[in-house]
């Protein structure tokens, strides 16, 4: 019996064949630009950190989501990383500790979980991003959702939406305007992101009620959350809101879910998740969260998002022709190719007379100087 398990992959790991690798460099390409055009410098990560530094580097980051491992040279716990965010706040933290303040850094590569979210059965995404370091204001979240919409939009998503919340809701609702016991908070959290009336009202979360109703459109459901808000506690939240809507409404669909906490793990005042028309699921996250620098310094705010683009890579590489091919038959001049190349075309030189250009994916032949049509 022929043995096939030297050929199989894990669950949630997968080949990108040409097409649609040439798709994923295709979108990368250009968010990454979008994200230069805007200032933000690239930096590039390890795939391998110490757990305790990913860990350790912001609140909320979940080590049991990440595939760990003994060093043999350290004899310390790796971990493959999960998330760059993390990442790319060590290096604000460390080694760009003493560059000018707003800092903006973008970064790109593939990252891995044990378990895949969900019905979603993927361990390893390319995660696109971009972390404004320094501020975690209204004007640097408004950037920040700007910068994510158009470089999706740049890379080929239409029909953009954007759906906002605030993570840190019941922290302070329950701090004083809506009291709650130290173990009823995460209960009323949990029901709030079920939408779930009846265990909100079981767990104690009975004045929370109304926040489930403050969903939907963002003009309309901001309103219900500034009736809601009676005391004024969230005041500044929703002005800050409402400034964001303001300058970003025309780029995109709004939408509001003031309760939404499914991944914001670190997030703090300001979270958003951003979806494209015809992909399934969301194409990232982003918002405000904090940096832990230094032992003995104080947290450092910041802003950004993180984009999963593999929808949009599978979308384009189903959808897109793909780079030119010219076909350069045995004994062709050189010089005359590379001019080809220069206005755009991908070159398949022949091996041998028997090299049929047809299967071999090309378009054109090469004939007297020219690209001739096949």
């Amino acid at each position: 019996m022929p043995d096939t398990d030297r050929d199989l992959l894990p669950e949630g790991l997968c080949d990108r064949l040409p097409q649609q690798a040439w798709a994923s460099q295709q979108v990368r390409r250009v968010a990454h630009d979008v994200l230069a055009s805007h200032g933000y410098e690239r930096v590039e990560t390890p795939l391998l950190e110490f757990e305790k530094s990913l860990a350790s580097r912001m609140a909320g980051v979940q080590v049991r989501r990440m595939f760990r491992f003994v060093d043999p040279a350290s004899l310390r716990q790796l971990a493959l990383r999960s998330d760059i965010t993390a990442q790319v706040a060590r290096i604000a933290a460390t080694g760009l500790a003493h560059a000018p303040r707003p800092l903006r850094l973008s970064y790109s590569g593939p990252v891995a979980i044990i378990k895949g979210d969900g019905l979603d059965p993927a361990r390893e995404r390319l995660q696109i991003g971009a972390e404004l370091i320094g501020t975690d204001s209204v004007a640097a979240a408004a950037e920040i959702v700007e910068v994510a919409i158009e470089a999706l939009q740049a890379a080929g998503a239409t029909g953009v939406s954007v759906d906002f919340t605030l993570p840190d809701l019941v922290d302070t609702l329950s701090a004083e305007a809506l009291p709650l016991a130290g173990s009823q908070i995460e209960a009323v959290r949990k029901m709030l992101d079920a939408k779930d009336a009846g265990g909100l009202v079981d767990s104690g979360g009975a004045a929370y009620l109304p926040l489930l109703y403050a969903v939907g459109p963002f003009d309309s459901a901001i309103q219900r959350l500034a009736e809601f808000d009676v005391d004024d506690v969230l005041a500044s939240r929703i002005a800050g809101l409402r400034e964001i809507a303001g300058r970003v409404g025309g780029k995109a669909r709004l939408t509001l879910d003031p309760s939404e906490r499914h991944g914001f793990e670190y997030q703090s005042w300001f979270g958003f998740t951003i979806y494209a028309e015809g992909l399934s699921g969301s194409l990232g996250r982003g918002g405000a969260y904090r940096i832990l620098g230094r032992a003995g310094e104080e947290p450092e705010p910041a802003t950004g998002f993180s984009l999963y683009p593999d929808p949009l890579v599978e979308a384009l590489a189903a959808e897109a022709e793909g780079p030119k091919r010219l076909f350069l038959p045995l004994g062709h001049d050189p010089q005359v190719a590379a001019r080809q190349r220069a206005i755009g075309w991908a070159t398949v030189a022949a091996l041998s007379e028997s090299d049929d250009p047809i299967s071999l994916g090309c378009s054109h032949r090469l004939e007297n100087g020219e690209a001739i049509p096949l």
